[in-house]
């Protein structure tokens, strides 16, 4: 069937993100490893973006664990370099498929405040056709009920999405409602699968 719309992922699609990384940077790579261990970090930033307020998580995760208190502080006071660089490549590839009139759709585990924090910072992410995002859905991918509330919205057809996301668990969730999709690795296959589709030119894909 024919692609109607694009769906980008924003988290290792469009912008880097490995809060582990800025740890190793931060505190080193042996005690992150310990405070990853003992605090269920990636269960918060969950929480967030379920659309739990991040402010008040984040003190709330300190609270309980005083131990690690100026650690997790990092995790708001620091957010935006554990939310980059940019991916310039995906960028240029969501900007082009809106240049040519296609219908480009984010679908990401993102917070409210998070969220609006990073529209401030990279003005692509306020370019999107339509923004879908966790925290203002109250799901976060790969349940089920984020991708079906997104085709009540949207109005495509399942198989007429091709859905780009790093994480397979999410693409298994898109394929099992009949969804195309890209298991993203880098944007050079991503471009690749942009003009297979026809979707882009060879030109319009670099």
């Amino acid at each position: 069937m024919t692609i109607e719309a694009v769906v980008f992922d924003i988290g290792n699609v469009l912008i880097e993100w490995h809060p582990e990384r800025f740890y190793d940077s931060a505190i080193g790579e042996e005690r992150r490893r310990a405070m990853f261990a003992a605090i269920d970090l990636h269960g918060m930033n969950d929480n967030v973006d379920r659309g739990a307020n991040f402010s008040q998580e984040v003190a709330a995760m300190a609270e309980r664990h005083p131990e690690w208190r100026e650690e997790i502080l990092l995790w708001e006071k620091n957010w935006l370099d554990m939310a980059s660089p940019v991916i310039p490549h995906s960028v240029r590839l969501l900007r082009a498929l809106r240049a040519k009139g296609v219908p480009v759709f984010a679908l990401s585990n993102f917070g409210i405040q998070t969220f609006d924090y990073a529209k401030s910072v990279y003005d692509f992410l306020s370019e999107f056709d339509r923004p879908y995002i966790s925290g203002h859905m109250g799901v976060i991918k790969p349940d089920a009920e984020i991708y079906e509330m997104l085709e009540d919205d949207c109005g495509v057809a399942p198989e007429a999405l091709l859905f780009a996301d790093d994480r397979i668990d999410n693409i298994t969730a898109a394929m099992a409602r009949g969804w195309q999709t890209h298991l993203f690795d880098g944007p050079q296959g991503w471009a690749a699968r942009l003009v297979k589709e026809g979707l882009l030119t060879p030109s319009e894909a670099l």
